[in-house]
């Protein structure tokens, strides 16, 4: 499990974390969704022990990351698989690994198979390898200590669709053994695919957490009438949230019966009434983050 609680990041009178408070629970896969400079990268630092809070906390299995004994035997990360040193093979970074963990070489040829990369592929040098070759030694990295948690900053980056669907398919059998996955990417029908709890980071601070089941459940209704402005004053006046469509019509959020009495005492016909569609996860992280969004800043 990985709590953070009331966590805030400054520099300077720039805040990059503003009292951020959610839980990433054991057992299943978190989604951590936000625009470029939001802030994921730098909480998901301060939760691995890289950068210091200014206030609030970050635990990793019920402990500060930087307190616990041997971390990476609990706890395996992977924020950045181009930090990884050109001039070793792809073995030697695994073996050192091994020796800093107290782990086999063994377990070397166990995440080499695990992550697919060849005895010949583990013999080359890092600088001669594609970016997805590196996301697949990071991650071999990362599961090298048999962790319990993992965190991950855009892992799928430079994998093809197969090297997608297996790490898709790799981070749901962890979490399905009972490990905890926090897996920040830009991938967002990915996240939609594996994630079952999501939350969105915005400027700095929570804008939505929940189920992925929560957060995309439909939520209101769709109308279409013979005269749509009418109807739009009629309604906004009864105090329900009104949204014109592009392609006509209007969502409410009310039920439907309670917008077609509305019409009816207006005396307006309605052409269409019905339950709104379920968003799906870029619709609704387009939403939620339209007003937040940052470009151009370190996140």
């Amino acid at each position: 499990m990985i709590q953070v609680e009331n966590l805030v990041k400054t520099y300077g009178d720039f805040t990059a974390v503003d009292d951020v408070t959610f839980t990433a629970e054991a057992g299943r896969v978190t989604g951590f969704l936000g625009p470029n400079g939001a802030g994921k990268s730098t909480t998901m630092r301060v939760m691995t022990g890289l950068t210091p809070a200014t206030r609030g906390s970050a635990t990793v299995l019920g402990t500060p990351y930087e307190a616990l004994q041997n971390p990476g035997r609990h706890v395996g990360v992977l924020l950045d698989a181009s930090a990884q040193h050109a001039g070793r093979t792809g073995r030697e970074v695994l073996s050192l690994g091994a020796m800093t963990l107290g782990v086999g070489e063994k377990r070397v040829d166990q995440m080499l198979e695990v992550v697919g990369l060849t005895a010949k592929e583990s013999k080359r040098r890092i600088r001669n390898y594609s970016l997805g070759m590196r996301q697949r030694l990071g991650l071999a990295n990362a599961l090298l200590g048999d962790p319990k948690v993992l965190i991950l900053d855009e892992p799928a980056n430079g994998l093809d669709p197969a090297g997608i669907r297996w790490m898709r398919d790799l981070l749901g059998t962890f979490a399905a053994e009972g490990g905890t996955v926090l897996l920040s990417s830009h991938l967002l029908h990915e996240i939609e695919r594996i994630a079952d709890d999501i939350v969105v980071i915005g400027r700095g601070k929570i804008v939505a957490s929940g189920t992925k089941e929560e957060l995309l459940r439909p939520s209101g209704c769709l109308v279409r009438s013979a005269d749509d402005e009418t109807l739009h004053r009629v309604l906004s006046g009864k105090g329900l949230d009104v949204l014109v469509l592009p392609n006509g019509g209007l969502q409410v959020e009310a039920e439907t019966a309670a917008v077609g009495q509305v019409a009816a005492e207006a005396g307006i016909a309605l052409v269409e009434l019905r339950g709104a569609d379920s968003q799906g996860l870029e619709e609704m992280f387009l939403t939620l983050t339209s007003d937040d969004a940052r470009q151009e800043t370190a996140a």
